[in-house]
């Protein structure tokens, strides 16, 4: 990647479980799971040839990261020798998901929850830029699936996406405007298995 003469080189988080799974599993079959969390939560996305890909659910609080994205970096950085490296984050909308769309968590309301997931996704990000990373991108790919109106998948129904805006924006919020300089956001329409989840999505949505 150096030789393209990129600006920034990635090592395309090869090192996690997923883009969307690296602070809560190991692996992308759910193995290795954070602790508080149980394997048949909501999909994240059902791709429109039919696979999808799911998320844990959260029974009990206190939510924390088990892997941060600056641990991942911090082994790949030695081998951008001639280049500065970014690093991509999960939004905390994705993680927002985690937490049952109807319904509570026993002694775990979903503030507290909120609460504590601003405050490990700002730890995630500023690990990073200690870590060395030139740039956070975070990864909002779930923005174009909250207008989606999957009947198959019911919180992309729940309009909620005034509701990710905000909680991004409450992480964001935690970093001065000359830090916010270096952070990104990402979305997209989806692209897995040589499929996509909301390509039909007009991003006017």
């Amino acid at each position: 990647m150096e030789k393209t003469g990129s600006a920034l080189v990635t090592d395309g988080e090869q090192r996690a479980s997923s883009f969307a799974t690296y602070p809560i599993t190991d692996t992308l079959g759910g193995t290795g799971l954070a602790d508080g969390l149980a394997a048949d939560g909501q999909y994240f996305a059902i791709f429109d040839d039919g696979h999808h890909r799911q998320l844990p659910r959260l029974v009990k609080g206190p939510f924390k990261y088990k892997t941060y994205a600056w641990e991942n970096f911090k082994k790949s950085k030695p081998y951008a020798k001639n280049c500065p490296m970014k690093q991509a984050v999960i939004a905390p909308s994705m993680m927002y998901l985690l937490y049952p769309l109807n319904g509570n968590v026993e002694g775990y309301p979903k503030e507290k929850f909120v609460e504590d997931l601003v405050n490990e996704c700002e730890k995630d990000i500023r690990g990073c830029f200690e870590a060395g990373a030139q740039r956070v991108s975070i990864d909002f790919t779930e923005g174009r699936l909250a207008s989606k109106k999957d009947p198959r998948n019911p919180w992309t129904g729940a309009n909620l996406l005034k509701t990710f805006v905000d909680l991004n924006n409450k992480v964001l919020d935690r970093f001065t405007s000359e830090e916010r300089k270096n952070i990104g956001i990402h979305t997209c329409p989806g692209g897995d298995c040589d499929s996509v989840h909301s390509h039909d999505v007009d991003y006017h949505e």
